[in-house]
């Protein structure tokens, strides 16, 4: 028993050693690279933004207006939209008619393809349309909502030959509304260091080169794929192209998620990760030790005091505690890091409470439990509902889209500020 404490003990703190490493890593870089080159106009290609919308998300009014509002010479909004019934359909049109746009444009999805996953289908209507006057493709989510900058930061570093894409991340706001968002706030943090690390995209904020996505045969592989970016890197790679992270374009979430969202989420993300991941066998390595060993430390911990074992509980409750302080301080020094990348955008900054770092400090324990208890529920998951849409997964490359309906206000959410 003292053995496996011992273990257990070096395990946790040997671990939280190397997520301060790399966090650090993480950090340096987003302080040496988050403030952005200037270009001048004339140097700035013709560009097309594509949004894929299936629904209304909390926030689309205003990722539709910063996206209209950009600061960059030539470019056009494309939204691809599931069907002229969809309510989103409407919020697009007001919002396109009260800022009297002209470089936008509204299509619904012609072709649903049976073969892959419905915003698949959506990126490749909207590319195979573009004309030769294009030459980079920016890719954006609809729960993004997105700094007047954008844009030209996306596209500036495209201009090494060597980059295939750039990319920037998500950064949730801690609440006290809801612990999903608290929960996903937590587990995001580590994330966003791993796709760094690991030269992984985020599909909503993502730009290429269109000559690339000839060169790649990306849209033959999204025509069979459940998703469009983390399959990138490898694609990148067998072509000699990299993955850029820009600093600047860390985009603040402030939507809110409940515990069965969350839950669901990372059911499909683990999935996805399966699925794609460049390196999978790293994150299953990482929730060994970020899920497995500290569930297993407070387990031993209570076995150890109904033994009266005092001495194991104590080195137990010792390691454990000094694990998740460090964790919780190492969430607090990512959080000052990002700031200044997040006040750059005019985005207020995160205010800490004594009652928010409290539910911070409760909330890693139980992150850790939700994303063990949704890793392993998705081991045998086979069948995925996304917004209505039911998808059953056989392999990377055989997706059958096996239930589609239009959607309707039924699939929103009760709170109109829960993310889908």
């Amino acid at each position: 028993m003292k053995e496996l404490a011992i273990f257990l003990s070096k395990s946790l703190l040997g671990w939280l050693v190397i997520q301060v490493c790399l966090s650090l890593i993480f950090l340096l870089y987003v302080r040496s690279s988050w403030r952005s080159k200037t270009v001048p106009d004339d140097k700035l290609p013709k560009a097309a933004i594509i949004l894929c919308l299936r629904g209304v998300d909390p926030f689309l009014p205003k990722c539709l207006e910063a996206l209209l509002k950009q600061d960059y010479p030539a470019y056009d909004l494309k939204l691809i939209i599931d069907s002229q019934d969809d309510p989103s359909w409407e919020i697009a049109s007001n919002t396109i008619n009260t800022l009297a746009a002209t470089n936008v444009q509204i299509s619904h999805l012609r072709i649903i393809r049976h073969n892959c996953s419905l915003k698949c289908s959506s990126l490749i209507q909207a590319i195979s349309d573009l004309d030769d006057s294009y030459k980079v493709v920016a890719l954006v989510d609809a729960d993004t909502v997105v700094h007047s900058h954008w844009l030209r930061e996306l596209v500036i570093p495209l201009a090494n030959p060597k980059v295939g894409v750039t990319t920037g991340n998500r950064w949730y706001v801690p609440t006290n509304q809801y612990w999903g968002s608290l929960v996903r706030y937590t587990g995001n943090i580590a994330t966003v260091v791993q796709m760094y690390l690991f030269g992984i995209p985020w599909g909503g904020t993502l730009a290429m080169k269109t000559e690339v996505l000839r060169q790649t045969g990306l849209l033959e592989q999204w025509a069979q794929s459940f998703g469009e970016d983390l399959m990138m890197h490898n694609v990148l790679k067998k072509h000699g192209l990299r993955v850029k992270f820009v600093p600047s374009l860390i985009m603040v979430n402030r939507e809110e998620c409940d515990l069965l969202g969350i839950l669901d989420y990372l059911q499909r993300l683990f999935l996805y990760s399966r699925l794609y991941h460049p390196r999978w066998l790293a994150i299953v390595s990482e929730a060994v030790s970020s899920i497995l060993f500290p569930s297993l430390a407070i387990a031993l911990f209570f076995f150890s005091l109904g033994n009266a074992e005092w001495d194991v509980a104590g080195l137990l409750l010792k390691s454990y505690s000094i694990y998740t302080l460090g964790l919780l301080l190492l969430m607090l020094v990512m959080e000052i890091g990002v700031q200044p990348v997040i006040r750059n955008q005019d985005q207020p900054g995160t205010k800490f409470s004594l009652a928010t770092v409290g539910r911070m400090l409760l909330a890693i324990p139980l992150t850790q439990w939700v994303y063990g208890l949704a890793m392993l529920s998705s081991l045998w998951l086979s069948t995925v509902k996304w917004r209505g849409i039911v998808y059953r997964i056989h392999s990377s490359r055989n997706i059958r889209l096996v239930e589609y309906h239009p959607y309707d206000f039924l699939d929103q959410p009760i709170d109109n500020k829960i993310s889908l």
